[in-house]
This record gives C-alpha cells, sequence and structure tokens, in this order.
C-alpha cells in the first residue's frame, strides 16, 4: 500500500490539486476511483465511511482522513515540506489565494463546466451568471500574473497548485488561454516541473465510466 491514497476522479480539479501536489513532491501515492457520475459520493457508504460531506478528494494517510482539497494542500506541505511559505507573511499570502481560488475561480469555473459540458443544460440565466463571475475570477488572476512567476511568492507554491486545479480543462469551459497570457506563460512554467500530467492522465475516471 502507498504512503498516501487519493480518493480522487479524473474530472475533478479539485481531486487535482492534491494529486498534482502529490506528484510534483514525489511522494508515494495511488489514487482510489471514486465514481461520481454514478452517484457514488451520494450513497450511504461513501457519506457514512469516507467523506460525510459526500465529496472528494479525500486524503489517507497513517491513520489520518482529511477532506477539502485546500485542508489537504496545507497537510501535505506539513508533511512533504515543499511548496510552502518561507515566513508567516509568505504563508498569509498563500492562504489568501487559496481563499479566493475556492471562493471566486474554483467554484465558479466547476460550476459553469458541470452545467455546460456534463449536464449540457446549453446557455441559461444560471450558467450565463456563472460564466461571468469565472470571466471576472480570471480576470482578478491574469493581472495578478502580469510580470509575475508565481501567484503568492516567487517559487511555487500550493497557492499555484489550488488556483491550476480546472485549468488544464479550458476546452470544457470555452476559454483560450490565447486571450490570457500571463495566465498562459505560467501555466507552462507549471507543466515544466518535473512530475506534472494532465488530470486525464494523473487519475482514473476518464473517460466517463458507462452508467450504471
Amino acid at each position: 500500500m502507498a504512503d498516501y491514497q487519493l480518493h480522487c476522479f479524473a474530472q475533478s480539479g479539485n481531486a487535482y490539486k492534491p494529486a498534482l501536489m502529490l506528484n510534483l513532491a514525489g511522494a508515494d501515492w495511488e489514487p482510489i476511483f471514486v465514481d461520481f457520475f454514478n452517484g457514488v459520493t451520494r450513497g450511504e457508504e461513501f457519506r457514512g465511511v469516507t467523506n460525510e460531506m459526500g465529496e472528494a478528494p479525500v486524503l489517507d494517510h497513517n491513520g489520518k482522513r482529511l477532506s477539502q482539497s485546500g485542508a489537504i494542500l496545507h497537510y501535505l506541505v506539513n508533511r512533504l515540506g515543499k511548496f510552502g511559505g518561507k515566513n508567516e507573511d509568505e504563508e498569509m499570502e498563500i492562504l489568501r489565494w487559496i481563499l479566493f481560488d475556492n471562493h471566486k475561480l474554483t467554484s465558479y469555473i466547476a460550476t459553469y463546466r458541470f452545467l455546460t459540458h456534463f449536464m449540457r443544460t446549453g446557455e441559461t440565466p444560471v450558467t450565463e451568471f456563472f460564466q461571468a463571475r469565472m470571466l471576472g475570477a480570471l480576470g482578478v488572476l491574469e493581472k495578478r500574473l502580469a510580470g509575475r512567476r508565481f501567484v503568492a511568492t516567487e517559487e511555487l507554491t500550493i497557492a499555484d497548485i489550488s488556483l491550476c486545479g480546472y485549468l488544464f480543462m479550458e476546452k470544457e469551459y470555452g476559454i483560450s488561454w490565447d486571450d490570457y497570457p500571463a495566465i498562459s506563460a505560467w501555466l507552462d512554467r507549471i507543466k515544466s516541473h518535473e512530475g506534472w500530467k494532465h488530470p486525464y492522465e494523473m487519475m482514473p475516471g476518464h473517460p466517463l465510466p458507462a452508467k450504471t
């Protein structure tokens, strides 16, 4: 059994965040497939045993079980000794951008993508609202990255790993990084790190499993 076990599935950008960190850090880890699209996370067994919140990712390590990608990333910084801040100021800046990601970037991208790409709702007033919020958050990120190598510090941190969670699946929500040159260059810098893989190559479940 690997040191770290991550309950995840390929289409989840939130699961990709800890998966990417584990891979970049060279950790001994293995994915455990969560069949989200066939309703596993809504089941009593998953909610009763794996995560009462009914969500992936979930990390198992040394008898400890953690959920929520931001909490998992902070836990991994302390265990792996990589991608954290060098002092309190850097740690607070990292936290600031993780909270921005969770509330303003990932939340809107993930919901807009789920509705339009997986549920195929077409454009509705609801999707238009989420798209506008997504574009606004991407504008903030683009402005932040202009003239910078990484978001929170001069080196790759869990802030970058969190923020990029859904950004390698851009075709599924209609974004071209040609329109965001600073984000595009930043993503290329992340991809240049040894251990980087696309989420669909790193986690199980792509293409989508058959309906059961």
